[in-house]
């Protein structure tokens, strides 16, 4: 094996456990790669500004890692997710973690659904990020708990308000209760149940008659307080 310095760092070697890095800031990869090197002094690193330049660079052996770090852009870009297909195509036997600004939940699943082992938000400390990069190497995937935790939030409380309405209403009363509540007109309810408007109104009248409401606006009203 020939000795490599990759960006000025000393000490990366192109052996068959380097990890490369693609960040088009050079300040921040620079940054980031002595980062988790300074954490972890087995990890070797080789930085490059896209995946154009380390096949410039001619390597003779493919990197066991790849961090593709896209700072603000979105996964969802769709130039963002065709490089990341791109990568996990060129790179079958390795795999690629996303490193991103965003934490939400749609940007780590789209990451995931390109093919990626990983989604590291740059919320998280150095630490975090090297573990990361060690599970996705070893098998594993790995998603920040911010996201889930967040996925959790906005589950919880729709699973709460089904169940709460379910109690008492019938389920066609539900899903009009629901439309009622984000302030749907009576034709765009009956557009998307596939309901007469009559019928609706039927439904309504009921609804008002079970929590003894005077008019829609009361209703939305007592909805939303059911559902807190």
């Amino acid at each position: 094996m020939r000795p490599f310095v990759a960006s000025g760092i000393a000490g990366a070697a192109e052996s068959e456990d380097y990890v490369l890095l693609i960040d088009s800031r050079a300040l921040d990869r620079e940054c980031l790669s002595r980062s988790l090197t300074d954490y972890d002094d087995s990890m070797n690193i080789v930085t490059v500004a896209s995946f154009e330049e380390w096949q410039i660079r001619d390597m003779q052996v493919v990197p066991s890692a790849i961090l593709f770090m896209i700072g603000g852009r979105k996964v969802s870009d769709s130039e963002i997710s065709t490089k990341i297909c791109a990568l996990v195509e060129r790179f079958k036997a390795s795999p690629v973690i996303v490193g991103a600004d965003s934490d939400e939940l749609a940007q780590l699943l789209q990451a995931l659904e390109c093919g990626a082992r990983g989604y590291i938000p740059t919320s998280v400390d150095v630490k975090v990020a090297a573990e990361a990069v060690a599970l996705a190497r070893a098998g594993g995937v790995f998603v920040p708990a911010s996201s889930i935790l967040a996925a959790k939030e906005s589950i919880t409380p729709a699973a709460n308000r089904s169940c709460c309405l379910d109690s008492l209403f019938t389920p066609r009363e539900v899903v009009v209760a629901e439309a009622l509540r984000r302030g749907k007109a009576n034709k765009i309810i009956a557009y998307e149940m596939d309901l007469c408007e009559s019928t609706v109104k039927v439904h309504i009248r009921n609804i008002m008659k079970k929590l003894n409401a005077t008019n829609r606006t009361e209703v939305a009203y007592k909805i939303r307080e059911l559902v807190q």
